[in-house]
């Protein structure tokens, strides 16, 4: 067969089946994520049928899906909303980065896999999935609740703190010396105080000239523009997904909602070929060996990620129900850990199975802590605290109610008036 046709038949038949496998996804209720990679898993290296021919399509196209991911994630935020969440929410990103990113760096170094692989590993199990979070939060209903701008307002500061993070590890895993790592990170703290500050004084400017009346210019500029930016920052060692993401960064208004309309397609499908090229990758006989240490990590970290909710949430007012939804609602991982991963596989290999076990647990306990962990807690603190003894209350006209508080069949009394007085109080 023609290496054309090979393609052309390989790459259809990718595309197609991740067609299905987001519409089954959609059907069931949760993130297509772990089904691309299973996708993967299943047709890459030591699967049931390698692709050879599309391997090196693929591999060009999940660049782009790093790239798109990080533009699309930009463009969701404007400077000043950067500059905010930074200055009111910089104690809650602390914690989440202790919290989380050291189980991560400690899991690698008791596997014995070195400080590069260390610092890599935390950022898998430090940052949680922006686009996993955003579904959830819909789904749910509760993008107008108390404690979603805390939500929110941890993850912004995770997505900028990928600006420094992104470049540092690149110049880690590069094997740069202490001063030429230094000096990428300088660049890379350079480019964003100078994208912010562009952005923030004339990021009016900036948008008009790049808007466009019409969509397929529009989007020809800023996909053009992104790309060329992305390939830039990969020359000086910053990270193409970083410069991606401060392109978003700059662009702001009716530019960003109209680039962003007419990326997100784009982003979806190459996002998806990602993951897939992911576990293309990755060899399903190497995940067994590392099922038990991702379980492990995976129980962990959704555990500090809920103690990182709880803490954010307590900071701003929010009531106790509040902070369990946060904490239960920021346990999801999946793109950015992937992305981390992607790096670091050709340093320490054995990090690709051991994050993609770690992702398929955490992206299917991700929607689940976010629904139940309110509840669960609820219940748990009930059954803890002290029971009230009926007769703590002897006023005369409340011991006509509470004698039969006693008797079996009017216990249920009290019960059926809760509902009542609680629909009263809302009323």
């Amino acid at each position: 067969m023609h290496d054309t046709t090979a393609l052309l038949i390989e790459l259809g038949a990718v595309i197609l089946g991740l067609g299905l496998l987001g519409r089954l996804a959609g059907r069931v209720g949760f993130s297509p994520i772990p089904l691309y990679l299973l996708a993967g898993l299943a047709f890459g290296h030591g699967g049931l049928i390698p692709m050879a021919a599309s391997e090196e399509f693929i591999a060009t196209g999940a660049e782009i899906g790093v790239i798109l991911l990080l533009l699309l994630l930009g463009l969701e935020y404007s400077a000043s909303e950067l500059v905010t969440n930074l200055k009111t929410q910089y104690p809650s990103g602390i914690v989440d980065f202790v919290l989380n990113a050291t189980p991560g760096a400690v899991a690698a170094l008791l596997l014995g896999w070195g400080p590069v692989a260390a610092v890599a590993l935390a950022g898998v199990t430090w940052i949680s999935s922006s686009g996993v979070i955003a579904k959830v939060l819909g789904d749910l209903g509760r993008l107008g609740n108390r404690e979603t701008p805390v939500i929110l307002g941890v993850l912004v500061i995770e997505d900028l703190a990928m600006a420094v993070y992104l470049p540092l590890l690149t110049a880690l895993l590069a094997g740069l010396s202490l001063a030429g790592g230094s000096l990428t990170l300088l660049i890379s703290l350079g480019s964003v105080g100078v994208v912010l500050y562009v952005a923030l004084r004339h990021g009016r400017l900036i948008s008009r000239a790049v808007s466009s009346d019409n969509p397929e210019m529009l989007l020809l500029v800023v996909l053009g523009l992104t790309v060329l930016v992305a390939g830039v920052a990969q020359e000086l060692q910053v990270s193409a997904a970083v410069g991606a993401f401060l392109v978003g960064i700059a662009l702001s208004g009716e530019v960003a909602e109209g680039a962003h309309n007419l990326l997100a397609p784009l982003r979806d499908l190459f996002a998806a070929v990602f993951f897939v090229f992911f576990g293309l990758n990755t060899d399903p006989a190497a995940i067994p060996p590392v099922l038990v240490p991702a379980l492990i990590l995976a129980v962990v970290t959704a555990l500090t990620k809920i103690a990182t909710g709880w803490y954010a949430a307590r900071r701003a007012g929010v009531k106790t129900a509040g902070r369990w939804r946060t904490g239960g609602t920021l346990v999801a991982r999946g793109e950015f850990s992937i992305v981390i991963a992607g790096l670091a596989v050709g340093v320490e290999p054995r990090i690709g199975p051991l994050a993609t076990a770690y992702v398929l647990i955490l992206v299917i306990l991700g929607p689940l802590a976010a629904r139940w962990t309110e509840p669960l807690a609820r219940r748990f603190t009930r059954k803890s605290s002290p029971k009230i003894a009926p007769k703590a209350s002897p006023v005369p006209e409340q011991s006509a109610a509470g004698e039969p508080a006693v008797e079996a069949p009017a216990a249920e009394t009290p019960t059926a008036s809760g509902p009542t007085d609680t629909a009263h109080s809302h009323g």
